[in-house]
């Protein structure tokens, strides 16, 4: 009889998760599209400047030295490194709920109750040995083990580790690109630093310049073959180039200063080479195949694993539909006198429970559940082939962006060269006469500004060589 009614129970939850299982709603999901060109232009190999560690390829030993600080020191970085440890930390949880969960359980007590009572009717003539009736207040001793542990029939705990897995190993992923882009920051600030250097130096060589020709204007002045009005001119002009220093001071301290932000310390000199910023560049730049993205990008391994555990999250969503299976069991001793508490047989309990349970009429919060989950995955699909994409872009700017500067570079060195030696020419077309005042004002002029401008070509070619490497993956190795 007891075993046909077992059939019976095991037949009903059978029944159960067979409707549950027929009532799951469809889902309309989406496969990610990993395809990517085969090359960035034609003529490309696998030769790829990313596998080089960063401090290979930044070989200034000052700025080699800010990258190491920043990487014991920053901030955002050491934020991240937390986040870690936090996702760590989470796998930890899911690992020990899909495991069995034993406690020791003590407790001890008492209870009086009313005589006139089911119970204390029932308790009043009981005798536990003879001519010995029932303690009053009755008391209450527990020493035991209990455990209790979900059977993970449909993977739900199993899949909520390995998303809960997945995510911190795009967490990692995370850190890596941080470190990237710490390194390209600190490299990208490092040269505007230089730049700015190099334009204060030719702000004062151009004081020099102005000056003396002031000093010819007023000798001209007295041979009365000028005006006040010419002295006057070159006396702004000299006062402008002047006032031009101080704002490239500011620009120099708010980097310096945004450079000892980054690494976590407050305002200390920055040491560098002004001469390291005229270091030749490489003459090729080995970029490999576009599907070495996917691996040498720590924002796409990022992705990546982000779209892994949302895979996960909606299968966990989706095994809530299913009945779960609970088992408890508990063994110890029980007695209402602290005396018998250990005294076996007597005192001994044990128990031994199984319990099923399955959603049948309410499921709208599991549904709502569920259908979130397909949204998150649909989402981080997106995501993936976006952070793809973007990848790709970076990379194919950056190479034009390399083959335009250098032509630039070329014409305006052309152009300084052509500036700087009309500047001796006005003067002395100016000391005999044959040219006026405003043409050498104007050259002097048109020179700065074809000097800064080089100099500012040449920070953008140094910019775009560490943008690249930061495109393809590199820095964070």
């Amino acid at each position: 009889m007891f075993k046909n009614k077992t059939y019976q129970y095991l037949a009903l939850g059978c029944a159960c998760a067979v409707y549950t299982a027929c009532k799951i709603p469809e889902l309309s999901g989406k496969k990610e599209d990993r395809s990517v060109p085969a090359q960035y232009h034609s003529g490309g190999d696998t030769t790829n400047m990313a596998q080089i560690q960063w401090k290979e390829y930044f070989s200034d030993p000052d700025l080699a030295a800010l990258i190491d600080t920043a990487l014991q020191r920053n901030q955002e970085l050491n934020i991240t490194l937390q986040e870690i440890e936090i996702a760590r930390n989470e796998v930890r949880i899911r690992k020990g709920e899909y495991l069995p969960f034993v406690g020791v359980r003590a407790g001890a007590g008492a209870e009086k109750v009313g005589r006139y009572t089911s119970q204390g009717a029932n308790d009043a003539n009981t005798e536990i040995e003879p001519g010995k009736e029932m303690p009053e207040p009755l008391g209450d001793f527990l020493l035991g083990v209990y455990a209790n542990w979900e059977v993970d029939v449909w993977h739900k705990l199993r899949n909520a580790k390995k998303a809960a897995l997945s995510r911190y190993l795009s967490s990692v992923e995370g850190k890596n690109f941080v470190v990237t882009n710490l390194v390209a920051e600190i490299a990208n600030s490092y040269y505007e630093l230089l730049a700015l250097d190099n334009q204060l130096e030719i702000v004062r060589k151009n004081v020099e310049i102005q000056t003396n020709a002031l000093d010819i204007v007023r000798q001209q002045k007295e041979a009365t073959r000028v005006t006040e009005l010419a002295v006057r001119k070159f006396e702004a002009e000299v006062l402008n180039t002047q006032s031009m220093q101080y704002g490239i001071r500011q620009k120099i301290t708010e980097t310096e200063n945004k450079i000892n932000f980054l690494l976590g310390r407050y305002p200390s000199p920055i040491h560098r080479s002004t001469a390291s910023f005229y270091r030749p560049l490489p003459e090729s730049v080995r970029v490999g195949i576009p599907s070495q993205l996917l691996a040498n990008r720590p924002d796409i391994q990022q992705a990546e694993l982000q779209l892994a555990a949302a895979k996960l999250d909606v299968k966990v969503a989706k095994a809530k539909f299913y009945p779960s299976i609970g088992i408890t069991a508990s063994v110890g001793y029980r007695a209402f006198n602290p005396g018998y508490l250990l005294r076996t047989p007597e005192s001994v309990l044990y128990s031994l429970a199984s319990d099923l349970a399955a959603p049948l009429v309410n499921r709208n919060a599991i549904k709502a559940e569920y259908y979130m989950a397909n949204a998150k995955q649909v989402q981080a699909v997106y995501n993936y082939e976006r952070t793809i994409l973007n990848a790709y872009m970076e990379v194919l700017n950056q190479l034009a962006k390399i083959g335009n500067l250098q032509k630039s570079y070329d014409f305006r060195s052309k152009q300084v060269q052509a500036l700087t030696s009309s500047i001796d020419i006005s003067n002395d077309l100016f000391k005999s006469a044959r040219a006026d005042y405003m043409e050498v004002l104007m050259t002097q002029r048109d020179a700065l500004e074809s000097k800064f401008e080089l100099i500012e070509t040449q920070k953008d070619q140094m910019n775009a060589m560490v943008n690249i490497y930061r495109a393809l993956g590199g820095g964070w190795k």
